[in-house]
């Protein structure tokens, strides 16, 4: 559910050129010979015995798939989506930034009430809830550039048609979506979110959506594109019936004693500390009763972490240690604290803002990216960043540091 793990900004000749080869090569006949292959509006009109026994009416029905055309740039994401590994210093960077920390205090100030709201009807911590927010859709500014998001149904559409990895679940999300449509929640032209399906400011996809989103400004809609205390209200509603303990933190970062045996890595607090386990600072742990699990996620020379049962709760919104280590992280800062108080081994300072905005302008100038020149790296310089590592043959892990910069400048 994350846009900022995500690929959401066209950028220029390199993507249009890869997305017309994806859609030829699909439109060959990806799934057979071409004369056996359904057109875009027979596999439409194929759905309809199934989204009629969802209760989709046929209005509802034809207007979201009557003139159905595969997305092309979705057809290349979901045959391309390459996989590696983030370093987590470098992911926590991104999703930790300045830009994330300033606009969430803006944000945190301007909707204090209704995050005190929140947590008052759900126990979830509203800081957790605003971190969720941030990484998930920049405070929803994503949707704010029309650029970044693409209309789910047509999204899921594709999905469901191309026959890939990923038509199972495009064909069970596209119906999802046709219920939030037919319940009168948004428009078909309105549901808007990224490439594979997660839509809004809190990036649900359909089914989570219909699970779990709550109508928390009682216009009688659930919506989570434009309302913002619908929005929060249905993350905090999703961590509190997925167990989240209400005034209980996610973890906590901890400085181990030297020998300490780390083969059993699951202990209550009270027994880390007669370990010699401490926090930065010496401060002691609230509850010593709980369960707590050692995480060392770059080795002992690196800030090491007693996590709690709510860092598991995170994990049900995005299932990676470091998207829920970043949830955490950005909360606190967001409430107030500070940095980890370890530095991460062979880890460079990010980026300053001139220096990121020298990246975005080596990456235009080589044909690699066409948005604002604001020092942002977003979803859009990210993609290309990947566009030119793929083309110089480099690890395409999207991933703008000093690193990347020293190749920029040494690309011809």
């Amino acid at each position: 559910m994350n846009p900022d793990s995500g690929e959401w900004r066209a950028v220029a000749f390199l993507r249009a050129a890869s997305s017309l080869l994806a859609l030829l090569l699909f439109c060959a006949g990806l799934a057979g010979p071409a004369a056996a292959r359904p057109s875009p509006a027979q596999w439409a009109q194929s759905l309809w015995p199934e989204a009629k026994a969802a209760g989709i009416s046929r209005q509802v029905f034809d207007d979201a798939l009557g003139n159905f055309q595969p997305d092309p740039d979705v057809i290349q994401k979901s045959q391309t989506q390459a996989e590696f590994k983030t370093k987590i210093w470098d992911y926590l960077d991104m999703m930790v930034s300045e830009e994330r920390l300033s606009e969430g205090k803006e944000a945190i100030a301007k909707y204090g009430t209704t995050l005190a709201r929140i947590e008052a009807r759900y126990g979830v911590d509203r800081y957790v809830v605003a971190a969720v927010w941030g990484i998930e859709s920049h405070y929803g500014h994503v949707l704010e550039n029309p650029k970044l998001v693409r209309n789910t149904i047509r999204s899921l559409a594709t999905l469901a048609y191309s026959g890939g990895r990923f038509a199972r679940f495009g064909r069970q999300q596209l119906i999802a979506a046709l219920k939030i449509v037919q319940r009168g929640d948004i428009s078909i032209g309105a549901m808007m979110g990224s490439w594979a399906g997660a839509m809004g400011q809190t990036q649900f996809i359909p089914t989570t959506y219909n699970a779990f989103a709550v109508d928390f400004d009682g216009d009688g809609h659930r919506n989570i594109w434009t309302s913002v205390p619908d929005a929060l209200a249905s993350t905090a509603n999703y961590l509190k019936k997925s167990g989240w303990n209400t005034g209980h933190t996610w973890g906590y970062e901890v400085v181990l004693p030297a020998g300490l045996n780390t083969g059993k890595n699951v202990r209550t607090l009270g027994e880390w500390e007669k370990l010699g386990v401490r926090r930065p600072g010496g401060q002691g742990f609230p509850r010593p009763g709980d369960s707590a699990t050692l995480f060392m996620p770059a080795g002992k020379n690196a800030p090491v972490f007693l996590l709690l049962a709510n860092f598991r709760v995170i994990k049900r919104y995005n299932n990676a240690d470091s998207y829920a280590l970043a949830v955490g992280h950005l909360a606190d800062r967001l409430r107030g604290g500070g940095a980890f108080a370890t530095e991460w081994p062979g880890h460079e300072p990010p980026l300053t803002l001139d220096e990121r905005k020298r990246v975005q302008q080596l990456l235009t100038a080589k044909g690699y990216y066409s948005g604002d020149v604001d020092g942002d790296i977003g979803s859009g310089s990210r993609e290309a960043i990947r566009n030119f590592q793929i083309a110089n043959k480099l690890t395409p892990d999207g991933v703008g540091n000093r690193r990347l910069l020293r190749q920029l400048q040494a690309a011809r």
